[in-house]
């Protein structure tokens, strides 16, 4: 009886060698802009168009290593009030510390604490408008 206890006993010390925890490196953020924002709150939709200073095509989530990380966007701001030229909408850059399993939305803010015409571009900024708990794990490559 004794050998199948101490033989039961390696096998689950094996076996319990056998699991592992998650690969650290596998850990994500993302960072999105799909949802639809909240436009009673001056929030529009904005797209990526750099990620860290390189060139993207603008889609709707990031799956990133945690860190910080620079995006550049452009804001799709589509309010009667706006009277900027067209020069004045240029994109801006929002620097973003991506954290383990957190989405981060972001949109356009519309400020709207003055009237803004000609080339005034500082009548938006981008951000963050939404964090939720978001379970992320990077494709093993």
């Amino acid at each position: 009886m004794k050998p199948l206890i101490v033989l039961l006993s390696l096998s689950l010390l094996l076996l319990s060698g056998c699991a592992s925890k998650p690969d650290e490196a596998l850990y994500c953020g993302v960072v999105s802009g799909y949802l639809e924002p909240d436009q009673q709150q001056d929030l529009y939709r904005a797209v990526v168009t750099h990620l860290d200073g390189k060139p993207v095509i603008s889609k709707p989530n990031y799956r990133l290593s945690p860190g910080e990380y620079t995006f550049t966007f452009a804001e799709l701001i589509s309010s009667p009030s706006l009277k900027v030229k067209l020069a004045a909408r240029v994109p801006k850059t929002l620097t973003i510390n991506v954290e383990t399993n957190i989405r981060y939305h972001f949109a356009a803010k519309f400020n709207t604490d003055k009237r803004y015409r000609g080339n005034d571009s500082g009548f938006w900024q981008p951000e963050i408008w939404l964090e939720e708990p978001q379970e992320c794990e990077l494709a093993v490559k």
